[in-house]
């Protein structure tokens, strides 16, 4: 590797870590079904690039996945969501959102919204299909 190479990898090293997009891990976020005794949840996950299926969670269950989220700082993973009827969404990984939040996500999803539970239950509530 010639001189000019080495001095322009080293320097896209040091501008990734400081700007803080240097992703190395990967990102693991578990949906946990809090709904209510005997309703099953129906989850259905996509990002740009990948598609998740969908899964049927019954009440006291979980369903988990894993990924590497991007350089840019741009990876979205979004879910519909099926109860009682019922068709919700939510961004259930925002890397913009929860970038400094959590590496290990844990959502509790409940009939009023999902729940991020970390130091504390982060409470959001549902998304228009429409957006």
């Amino acid at each position: 590797m010639n001189p000019c190479s080495i001095i322009l990898l080293l320097s896209l090293a040091s501008l990734s870590a400081v700007s803080g997009r240097f992703i190395s891990h990967k990102a693991q976020v578990l949906i946990y079904n809090d709904l209510a005794p005997g309703t099953d949840l129906v989850v259905h996950c996509k990002s740009k690039n990948d598609d998740l299926g969908v899964q049927h969670v019954a009440y006291g269950s979980d369903f988990e996945f894993r990924f590497r989220p991007d350089f840019w700082g741009t990876t979205l993973f979004h879910c519909t969501m099926e109860f009682n009827g019922a068709t919700h969404r939510f961004d259930i990984y925002d890397q913009e959102r929860d970038k400094d939040t959590c590496h290990h996500c844990i959502w509790k999803i409940r009939s009023g919204g999902p729940c991020l539970i970390v130091n504390r239950e982060i409470c959001y509530p549902w998304r228009s299909l429409q957006a």
